[in-house]
């Protein structure tokens, strides 16, 4: 293993349940009522543009821009004192120790995965965002590209993600990947490909499998 690599929301800091409260407040606006089930089953892992596109169809590309700035200026009005995930700390420390590479792969938009890295105080050596690429999760795309900026193979590097969304991206690109149980139910994630799944990165079984790698 030479890399660790990450997906943001529900897997660095416990951030989906401000993104279902922004999602939902905006489309209220529109007469779409929706709820937690609604949310993980027609939003989550999702990339906005086809999100919008396919809620609200009837918005020009303009005002569906314009949807997603008032969304997710809500989601940074609400995510203030964001913490990091237990543990993500140790793993981050122990990855530097072992001089492994980490890099962030997400859907999130540039002024999302800004506003949460710098909360949370983290950096990452490669920084992969889908809205710069041709496609984003589930495509594997996101996370072939980190690969190659990184220069490894698929079996070098470890992945983390919450959303059945991100680990199938994962999985397609090759990688072995951990499901984070934040969000999503965990035989969805399991359904998805992760070969393990854990609530946060205190999990015996995730340290029991990096001593062993």
């Amino acid at each position: 293993m030479r890399a660790l690599l990450f997906d943001l929301d529900g897997t660095l800091a416990d951030t989906d349940r401000l993104h279902e409260q922004a999602w939902l407040e905006t489309l209220r606006f529109y007469g779409i009522e929706g709820d937690h089930h609604f949310y993980q089953t027609q939003i989550s892992g999702g990339l906005n543009p086809e999100i919008v596109r396919r809620l609200l169809p009837q918005l020009s590309e303009a005002e569906g821009e314009a949807f997603i700035a008032r969304k997710e200026r809500r989601f940074r009005e609400l995510a203030q004192d964001l913490r990091a995930l237990p543990g993500l700390e140790a793993l981050l420390a122990w990855a530097r120790r072992k001089k492994l590479l980490t890099a962030l792969v997400t859907n999130a938009p540039h002024e999302n995965a800004r506003h949460v890295t710098q909360a949370l105080g983290l950096s990452f050596d490669v920084v992969v965002l889908a809205e710069e690429l041709a496609a984003g999760k589930p495509d594997p795309l996101p996370y072939r590209v980190a690969l190659e900026r990184l220069d490894l193979g698929a079996p070098e590097a470890l992945a983390f993600e919450d959303s059945p969304a991100g680990v199938k991206a994962a999985v397609g690109a090759g990688i072995p990947t951990i499901g984070l149980t934040t969000g999503h139910p965990p035989e969805a994630l399991k359904a998805a490909g992760a070969f393990l799944l854990i609530a946060d990165f205190t999990d015996p079984q995730l340290w029991k499998y990096l001593e062993r790698s």
